[in-house]
């Protein structure tokens, strides 16, 4: 009988480490920052500038689909004006990222334009800054957040199909090196990450 007890002692302890442990693996797993999913999460739960925000709308307006982007900055040298003796400056030449959705899966990319891409439903949207261009600076370290509209001229198709409004919101990254270039030819690629939004006004 003590033999017994014993060993249902024993068992018991065990099934209880081992709840122990599992309940710990399960209640205190901590989200990857790095994951897609939760640079979106962490963006939309930002505060974003009025310089940013959407304009007004009676009806308001819908978000239509969200990503994050990840790839470079493109900039290349030019010819200061007016400048004696020469030099020189970093111009920007176009954006080069993957595109990510909240199922952490690649889903497009975005490229000059400035354009972005869904691959899977043949989606295609063109943008267009305002002028004067909406602009918020909130890292000094990286590039400006935008609103853009939708080029003139254009049709969104697939999942950007009546997307009126393009916010470029929490970048990190990508702006132009700060020490200027020494020749005509010098090229820089800076990396950066940033949450797109795409939006519809409400009829």
């Amino acid at each position: 009988m003590l033999k017994r007890l014993h060993s249902l002692k024993h068992i018991t302890a065990i099934a209880l480490l081992a709840a122990t442990f599992l309940t710990a693996c399960t209640d205190h797993v901590e989200p990857d920052p790095s994951l897609p999913a939760e640079q979106i999460a962490r963006a939309l739960a930002l505060s974003i500038p009025a310089q940013v925000a959407l304009p007004a709308n009676p009806n308001g307006n819908t978000i239509l689909a969200t990503y994050f982007a990840t790839g470079v900055q493109r900039y290349r040298a030019q010819e200061k004006f007016y400048s004696n003796p020469v030099s020189y400056e970093w111009a920007f030449v176009a954006p080069q990222a993957d595109l990510f959705n909240v199922s952490n899966a690649k889903i497009g990319t975005h490229f000059g334009g400035p354009s972005w891409t869904v691959t899977s439903s043949n989606s295609l949207i063109v943008g267009q800054p305002f002028s004067p261009a909406k602009t918020a600076n909130v890292d000094p370290e990286s590039v400006d957040w935008l609103l853009l509209a939708t080029k003139t001229g254009t049709i969104p198709t697939g999942r950007f199909e009546d997307a009126d409004y393009i916010q470029r919101i929490a970048t990190k990254g990508g702006k132009a090196p700060a020490v200027p270039p020494s020749s005509l030819q010098q090229t820089s690629d800076v990396p950066y990450t940033a949450v797109y939004i795409f939006s519809k006004i409400n009829p």
